[in-house]
């Protein structure tokens, strides 16, 4: 047996930092670390009205599958409603993007975003949590809002105002 292969890796459901972004619970279950920069996985629990605003990254590959729920998904080209079950894939190139839950319970998407990147800014942006916990939305003030301008550029993002889809 070749003892220079790698092994499998497996996380357990006690495994994984969860961290409060915009008011979700973000489980980091895959790193860069973990797959030399080729994507990473995150699993995602969205509370009614939750997701991000209007922004892109031209750089990343993002999909997520909808595991319980359902979100609106808006984007240059359309909205579409993507219920449990549904994969959604945000291709490279920069399209402007934005998830909702309009439903009353909360959201619970696995996504994957290839290359990695991504999660390094949620880790940064978010707040350390337990499991399935939430925090209320962060105050979006001045201040908050260039915060979030400069993360979301330090990592290849850029932002959109929040009715830049409507």
């Amino acid at each position: 047996m070749d003892s220079k292969k790698e092994s499998p890796l497996i996380i357990t459901p006690e495994q994984g930092r969860s961290i409060s972004v915009m008011g979700g619970n973000y489980r980091i279950l895959v790193t860069g670390k973990h797959t030399a920069g080729a994507f990473a996985t995150i699993d995602m629990l969205i509370p009614p009205a939750g997701g991000p605003g209007p922004h892109s990254h031209p750089d990343f590959q993002e999909t997520f599958y909808v595991v319980e729920g359902q979100v609106e998904v808006k984007s240059e080209a359309g909205t579409h409603i993507a219920t449990k079950g549904s994969y959604v894939i945000i291709p490279k190139g920069g399209i402007v993007h934005q998830f909702k839950n309009k439903s009353d319970k909360i959201v619970h998407l696995l996504c994957t975003v290839v290359p990695s990147g991504l999660e390094e800014m949620f880790e940064e942006m978010g707040e350390p949590v337990g499991p399935g916990e939430f925090l209320p939305l962060p105050v979006m003030d001045q201040k908050m809002q260039q915060h979030m301008k400069m993360l979301a550029e330090k990592f290849g993002q850029k932002l959109f105002p929040p009715d830049y889809l409507a």
